[in-house]
């Protein structure tokens, strides 16, 4: 069976990019990436895509005049490599509704909150002000409005009274490199169906009911 191929977007360290490319790297996972783009020349997940020999390009939004104009390239330059499912990872440019449009439920982020709480920038450190006792991390479809669309994956993570927003964000980002790969994989075995807002997920395969109760 052929692995649905996969483009990762980066603006940074890359650290879910790896995740995804240690997922990728077992024979039988049924994704495979084939290209990884940066709008940043020195992004640090670069040298991870050359380490695993995955082409690289970089598409820089500083040589472009407006949003639309980036966005084309982008899109010519998934199109041009045969991608057929796009992931967000660390990408920090928002998308115009016309590329989201083009790769509609081909396009999938992973935010480091339970959506639909605590949208944009500083998640974890929102979360800490708002005193909650779980965050957590989100992969979701991408839709026109900035970190929404049906969500496909969460995970929960506890949180504790002395927690800043740099610690809280470190052990959400534990829980990201488990929630993006399964994420990939649940899509690519073809077990993710789009219905409206939400989404249908085939054979779920829960034994138990199970809580997180915090504190506990």
């Amino acid at each position: 069976m052929a692995r649905l191929k996969v483009a990762v977007l980066i603006s940074g360290s890359g650290t879910n990019l790896q995740a995804l490319i240690d997922a990728c790297a077992a024979p039988a996972f049924p994704a495979e990436i084939t290209k990884v783009i940066s709008n940043r020349p020195g992004a640090g997940g670069i040298a991870r895509a050359e380490r695993a020999g995955i082409p690289v390009q970089i598409i820089d939004h500083k040589a472009f005049a407006d949003r639309t104009a980036f966005d084309t390239a982008l899109n010519e330059a998934l199109c041009a490599s045969g991608i057929e499912l796009v992931c967000l990872a660390g990408f920090m440019r928002l998308l115009t509704a016309e590329f989201v449009t083009r790769w509609h439920d081909r396009l999938i982020n992973i935010h480091p909150s339970l959506l639909p709480a605590f949208k944009g920038l500083h998640a974890a450190h929102q979360a800490v002000d708002a005193g909650v006792r779980v965050a957590g991390c989100t992969v979701h479809f991408v839709r026109a409005e900035m970190d929404s669309g049906p969500i496909i994956v969460q995970a929960a993570v506890p949180v504790r009274s002395d927690d800043t927003g740099e610690s809280l964000q470190a052990r959400i980002q534990q829980a990201e490199h488990l929630c993006y790969p399964q994420a990939l994989k649940l899509i690519a075995e073809g077990r993710v169906k789009v219905d409206g807002d939400k989404t249908q997920l085939l054979d779920e395969g829960f034994t138990e009911e199970r809580r997180l109760i915090n504190p506990d």
